[in-house]
Parts: C-alpha cells; sequence; structure tokens
C-alpha cells in the first residue's frame, strides 16, 4: 500500500522541498497582500473583509513566484538588514533636504550652485543592489541618477560641489552591507 505523502518524500525530498518553498512564497504573499489590503481599505466589514480575503487568495495562487520567484533563506536577513537601513537613508534625505534649504535662501545661491554630473563605478554585482544605490541617491535632494548599468557604473547629477564629493560614499557601502556584497 502506497501511501500519498510518500510520492512527496521520494527522489531525497526535494519535491517536498519544492512544495514547502512555493507554499512558503504564497503564504507570503498571502499575508503582505491582505495586510496591504486592511491597512489601505480602514474597513472591517464581515462582507468586505470576506471578499477581500478572497481576492488576496486568488491573486496569491496564481502570481505568488512573481513577488518571491525563488524563496531562499538569506532573503529573510536582507530583508532586515533594509530595513535597518531604511531609517538612515530618511535621516540623509533631511539632511539633504535641510543643504537644499540653505542653499535656496543663500544670498550668494548663483555663487553655491555649481550642477556636475559625476561617473562612478561600484563592485555591486547584483540587480537589486544596483537599483537600491540608484534609487537611494534619487531620493537624496540634490542628486539625480541619470543612468546605472549592470556592470556598476553610474552618471549622477548633483546641484552643487559638495554633494557631488559626497557620492557615492557611505550610501555605497551600507547598500552593499544590506545586500552582503563587497565594495
Amino acid at each position: 500500500m502506497k501511501v500519498a505523502s510518500d510520492s512527496l518524500v521520494k527522489n531525497n525530498g526535494k519535491p517536498a522541498a519544492k512544495f514547502l518553498k512555493s507554499f512558503f512564497s504564497f503564504l507570503i504573499t498571502f499575508v503582505l497582500m491582505a495586510f496591504t489590503w486592511i491597512v489601505l481599505s480602514g474597513k472591517f466589514e464581515p462582507l468586505l473583509l470576506w471578499l477581500g480575503g478572497i481576492s488576496c487568495f486568488l491573486v496569491s495562487y496564481y502570481f505568488h513566484d512573481l513577488l518571491f520567484p525563488d524563496l531562499k533563506p538569506e532573503y529573510f536577513m536582507i530583508f532586515l538588514r533594509f530595513i535597518k537601513y531604511c531609517p538612515w537613508l530618511i535621516l540623509e534625505i533631511i539632511k539633504a533636504n535641510f543643504h537644499l534649504l540653505y542653499l535656496a535662501f543663500h544670498p550668494r545661491m548663483k555663487d553655491l550652485i555649481d550642477p556636475h554630473i559625476i561617473t562612478f563605478k561600484t563592485n555591486l554585482k547584483s540587480d537589486i543592489a544596483i537599483a537600491t544605490l540608484a534609487n537611494s541617491i534619487t531620493l537624496t535632494p540634490g542628486t539625480i541618477t541619470v543612468t546605472a548599468d549592470s556592470d556598476g557604473v553610474f552618471r549622477v547629477h548633483s546641484i552643487d560641489r559638495e554633494s557631488a564629493e559626497a557620492l557615492p560614499g557611505i550610501m555605497l557601502e551600507k547598500v552593499a552591507k544590506v545586500f552582503g556584497e563587497d565594495i
């Protein structure tokens, strides 16, 4: 007599591991979608909760592999390091806002504003790390990432010399640390 669970464990447990990865990918997608739906809707009526749950289930069932195509255990640590990176980035954005405020209201504004486009190369290898650095630079007022290619070459426009000299700086180190890459 063959037990149904035996078919999942054949081949040294690989189908079972694949099933678990797929299940956890689905579960994480469902929880994220349900949490986002509840926070954004703010409705707690039973009918709306039920319809939202059904919608989250269907979308998670069909599209969980798009959000988490290859779920690995190290993704959790990357997520935690990214959460730790976000407050630092917000602080840098606030500091850059005050710097731009200083430039805009300084009596010699025309002398202080000195636009530059600088080019620098990083050793970042993953596309997500390159995109995170590019977005972090663009989110910081006074700098805009013009291009960032898969080889890690960035072209950045900065509004003044001080902002240009600070690039890539500590932001590169922090992004590399988040994604576990060497710089």
